[in-house]
């Protein structure tokens, strides 16, 4: 898949404000976002991009206390393991956890190891929230033994891997909208000697089957958790668990007031670099 990136330069800039454009840009079909060298990177298949739309969503900007213009870059697909290569770094979690590519290597060992190749590029963003959906998983190692585990928006597959590793119910069930992550995530299963553990369909939650799954996981955004939510608050079994990321520390409030409407209780929330995860459970 082609991908556009967007590069937004702020006048003067701070952190806050490209965070305020990047979650109003979250409108968008955006796939991913990143803060490099005080400029806002942005990341859109191609066939989605609208520049008039862009347009729009800036222009709410003009009178907000700083001065923003943009840039356009065509990346086609075969480029994106190139971009990823340069700015992915492993990940070690808790010193119980690593995510790391085929190319890193001196790690120091830890209980669960994820290696994953992507076919494309995620901001960096989405890193702290990997670690922070991570974290929660590896805090229920016991009970998701035998749990029906569905990892939701899966891209590589990281979380879906790691609850196949943590002995959950075969097999996990994945499920992303982009072919280009689905292929990727049924090619790292194999590196990982899950591929017989690891279903991946794609698609959208309206795949997601009712009063089926014991353990719902989506790392996503704040829009689409908060469209899905009833969906997913449906398709988990009573006392089943939702395990969310994806948005800002700020958001978290939004999305436990609308889980509570479909019967989800809030039981554990955790944050990094000022984003959030939060764990639900459904009410039986």
């Amino acid at each position: 898949m082609d991908y556009i990136e967007v590069s937004i330069s702020l006048q003067p800039f701070s952190d806050d404000a490209a965070e305020w454009v990047m979650a109003e840009m979250g409108e968008l079909p955006f796939e991913s976002f990143s803060i490099e060298n005080e400029k806002l990177l942005a990341y859109i298949p191609k066939e989605q991009f609208s520049e008039p739309n862009l347009k729009v969503v800036l222009s709410g900007f003009n009178h907000a206390g700083f001065q923003l213009s943009y840039e356009l870059r065509f990346i086609p697909e075969e480029n994106w393991n190139a971009v990823w290569e340069a700015g992915f770094e492993p990940v070690v979690v808790d010193g119980r956890c690593t995510v790391k590519a085929s190319f890193h290597k001196g790690l120091p060992r830890t209980k669960y190891t994820v290696r994953i190749d992507p076919k494309m590029a995620f901001g960096t963003g989405h890193h702290q929230t990997t670690t922070l959906m991570i974290r929660l998983l590896l805090g229920m190692e016991k009970e998701l033994v035998g749990k029906q585990v569905m990892d939701l928006g899966c891209g590589t597959c990281v979380l879906g891997i790691l609850a196949a590793k943590m002995k959950a119910l075969s097999p996990v069930h994945a499920i992303d909208i982009d072919p280009t992550a689905v292929r990727s995530a049924l090619e790292n299963a194999k590196k990982n000697r899950v591929g017989d553990k690891i279903k991946v369909l794609c698609g959208d939650a309206s795949l997601l089957q009712a009063g089926k799954y014991d353990v719902l996981l989506a790392n996503i955004n704040r829009n689409i958790l908060l469209q899905d939510m009833s969906t997913y608050a449906r398709s988990l079994r009573p006392n089943g668990q939702l395990l969310v990321s994806g948005f800002y520390v700020e958001d978290a409030m939004m999305l436990e007031v609308e889980a509570e409407q479909h019967g989800l209780r809030l039981v554990q929330s955790v944050e990094l670099d000022h984003w959030a995860a939060l764990k639900f459970v459904k009410q039986a």
